[in-house]
């Protein structure tokens, strides 16, 4: 299959599938000898779907990169996965409770500010500069 046979079955651009290629993250086929098109092989688009999915539930690419180096591995045990996984889920939920406490900083600057009048009376600028 070609580059934009690969990107449409997998639902993505043929940007992404060469941004992938140039992190390594899919394996690029070799140019045929002759010149002509790269022939992709069909598991690719799997790939393609697995690193997406994966994007989605948060990993970094680098983390997608040993998920999938792990998948390969026929000695690796699900608890492995499953490991990674759970880790990733306790970074989503600090990420979660930081931008709580966000919230409820800017609640507290916003509640305090009278709306309007003088800049120089702005108590969200002034918090800001006086922290």
């Amino acid at each position: 299959m070609k580059i934009g046979e690969i990107a449409k079955k997998a639902g993505v651009g043929v940007e992404t599938v060469r941004y992938y290629e140039r992190q390594h993250i899919i394996r690029q086929p070799l140019r045929p000898t002759g010149g002509g098109f790269r022939a992709y092989p069909p598991e690719i688009v799997s790939q393609i779907r697995f690193i997406r999915r994966a994007q989605d539930l948060g990993f970094s690419l680098k983390e997608v990169e040993e998920l999938l180096s792990l998948k390969t591995d026929p000695s690796v045990d699900c608890g492995e996965i499953q490991a990674r996984a759970t880790k990733k889920r306790r970074e989503v939920n600090e990420k979660i409770e930081d931008l709580r406490q966000i919230r409820n900083a800017l609640d507290a600057v916003i509640d305090a500010c009278p709306g309007g009048g003088s800049l120089k009376a702005c108590s969200i600028i002034e918090e800001m500069e006086n922290g």
